[in-house]
């Protein structure tokens, strides 16, 4: 157990406190006992599993947003399998019953005061809290991009708008140049920047565009993808597509009238150099930063992120703080994977720091990456901390380092319905928390 901010009082509810005034709170503010900053999947499905395990909890989710997005779902919207409103439902749909949506923006956390700050001055307080926000992506910290998403052949599956907009620029695109990049890690699912590429070149060598399309893959890491057992069965698809592979190269800059995008290349002696590429198509995948209102806050490590113990994902400073999904410093994959295993470890660890109890759920770093590698085929890329393998079904059923149309099943047909009907509901299916025992 981590070091503990103020000792957790017993286990109580607004309604089993008659001390409290009718806010719930002996200073006056609204209280809840659990609070969740961040409606996104791992805000969600850990108030539902927090209801699976105490239907009488009384629990708030903060978040200002009126739409709930599926984001593993974008990458096909941008291959034009799927239809940008198949990914999207309204937030006030998926509150689970019973759970308070305080529908506003946190400014500021005080986790000595056990309570946090909305934009609109107002303080919540709690006995428990969840901090999932997810990440920032920081668009504007490439000069030109802004300004030209969605226009000038530049685009991204980062975004619900843009999306569709990749689709139309890959039909539409017959000869020319088409850059793909990725940015310094951590980001949030870290194979869909090739994705875009691989669905994109599988649309140009059905119609016969190979050699008339130049591909490029600018990335700023290293590698082609982290664990290295994936990595041949994804370089024979490099090959297929005749894709150029450009490793040490960070998006700078975006001259979209002038269809020029500028990059930051780094050189063998530690040096840097400037390199410029004309583009006909470019798709963008944008810096990734913890949120400004975490980075400033108490609860975040050196460098901006929600500082949690990697197992149990409770606060190393604040015992009845938690914290889960991509705003957290856990280093593991950042994907909906990842916070689908996350969400019981947390729900169950939250009971027990509220009676007092041991946290014997451990997270050990599941993360998965369906690399879409061509249109009805996928390399279903699973793993755990320090990139070991961790296969959800048997080889000879579906291996995970090969191509498989069973693995497209999955991530077109089976994953959907399990993340509405299955992880936002509270059903751990497949998802049951290690206890440590």
């Amino acid at each position: 157990m981590s070091a503990a901010s103020p000792t957790p009082r017993p286990f109580d509810t607004p309604a089993r406190n008659p001390a409290r005034d009718a806010s719930g709170s002996p200073h006056g503010d609204p209280f809840h006992t659990v609070v969740i900053v961040g409606g996104g999947a791992a805000g969600i499905a850990t108030a539902a599993s927090l209801l699976a395990r105490d239907p009488k909890l009384d629990i708030a989710i903060i978040d200002p947003a009126d739409r709930h997005c599926y984001q593993p779902g974008w990458t096909l919207v941008g291959a034009g399998v799927f239809r940008a409103e198949q990914t999207v439902r309204p937030m006030a749909a998926l509150i689970p019953r019973g759970v308070h949506w305080i529908k506003a923006a946190v400014t500021a956390f005080e986790p000595e005061q056990n309570a946090m700050l909305l934009e609109d001055g107002r303080a919540i307080r709690y006995r428990s809290l969840i901090v999932c926000p997810g990440l920032k992506l920081d668009w504007e910290a490439i000069p030109g991009l802004s300004e030209t998403l969605g226009k000038n052949g530049v685009t991204s599956n980062y975004r619900y708008d843009l999306a569709p907009y990749t689709w139309q620029q890959v039909q539409a695109l017959r000869r020319g140049k088409a850059l793909f990049t990725q940015p310094p890690m951590p980001i949030k699912c870290a194979g869909a920047p090739q994705k875009a590429l691989y669905l994109s070149g599988d649309h140009w060598r059905r119609h016969g565009r190979i050699g008339d399309v130049k591909i490029e893959f600018l990335n700023a890491g290293a590698v082609l993808f982290g664990v290295a057992d994936y990595v041949p069965a994804l370089m024979e698809y490099v090959k297929r597509y005749e894709a150029t592979l450009s490793f040490g190269h960070t998006l700078t800059a975006v001259d979209g009238p002038r269809r020029v995008a500028t990059f930051s290349r780094a050189l063998a002696d530690g040096s840097r150099e400037t390199v410029q590429r004309s583009f006909d198509l470019l798709h963008v995948v944008p810096p990734q930063r913890a949120p400004d209102f975490i980075k400033a806050s108490p609860l975040a490590d050196t460098a901006g992120w929600v500082d949690v113990d990697a197992g149990t994902l409770q606060h190393r400073r604040h015992a009845n703080v938690f914290g889960l999904g991509d705003a957290g410093n856990t280093g593991n994959a950042k994907t909906a994977a990842a916070a689908r295993k996350q969400a019981p470890v947390v729900a169950h660890n939250v009971i027990a720091q509220l009676r007092d109890q041991p946290l014997d759920a451990r997270y050990d770093g599941y993360g998965s990456c369906p690399l879409t590698v061509e249109r009805g085929k996928i390399v279903l890329a699973e793993f755990t901390y320090g990139g070991k393998l961790a296969p959800s079904f048997p080889a000879w059923l579906l291996d995970g380092r090969k191509p498989s149309r069973l693995a497209w099943l999955l991530k077109e047909r089976i994953l959907p319905p399990l993340y509405w009907q299955g992880m936002l509901k509270g059903r751990e299916w497949m998802a049951r928390p290690d206890l440590g025992r």
